[in-house]
């Protein structure tokens, strides 16, 4: 492959895209979009005629492999799809929104202040017919989550992580099993 000066490469190895601007011998000189300036071996390029974004514009829409993975996604269902008029209630479990003060608490007076609000929450939503409730229990450590799931272990509902995409990682939506 022949190279020359003003050419857009791509090097073979690493994450590097940019312009020739210096051809000595085999040393070829690349300066990216930064400014930053390289030195690499013409065998380490690539050169790049169409980018990759000109290409997809003309890939093959009926391709089957494409349509058979287009229905499987299409027939997944998901659990965080919200039914109408279905009352999700959210209950976040940080401590700062639960109590006025954390002055002298530790995490052991904190933890007990933690569980018993979403005891006493999960309870009413059993009593309401409430059949969703998202406890909102942070990252951290993952003591309040182990607890909360010990704490669901007793009662007749499911739980899971709620949706990552609302919640990221620190919520556990909870399903309430109803007498009909």
């Amino acid at each position: 492959m022949s190279l020359s000066v003003g050419d857009k490469v791509a090097v073979l190895d690493d994450v590097i895209k940019g312009f020739i601007t210096k051809i000595n011998n085999n040393i070829v000189t690349v300066k990216d979009s930064e400014g930053m300036l390289y030195n690499f071996y013409s065998s380490e390029l690539v050169k790049i005629e169409v980018e990759q974004y000109e290409l997809s514009k003309f890939s093959d829409i009926n391709n089957a492999f494409l349509k058979d993975k287009v229905a499987l996604q299409n027939k997944k269902k998901s659990k965080f799809k919200k039914v109408k008029n279905e009352v999700i209630f959210e209950v976040d479990l940080h401590i700062e929104k639960l109590v006025k003060s954390t002055k002298g608490m530790d995490n052991y007076d904190i933890l007990p202040v933690q569980i018993d609000t979403a005891r006493y929450k999960l309870e009413y939503c059993i009593r309401k017919k409430i059949s969703k409730i998202v406890f909102v229990h942070g990252v951290g450590e993952g003591v309040l989550k182990q607890e909360l799931q010990f704490l669901l272990n007793k009662y007749p509902v499911e739980y899971y992580d709620a949706s990552y995409q609302k919640y990221g990682l620190g919520a556990t939506e909870v399903y309430i099993y109803q007498n009909p």
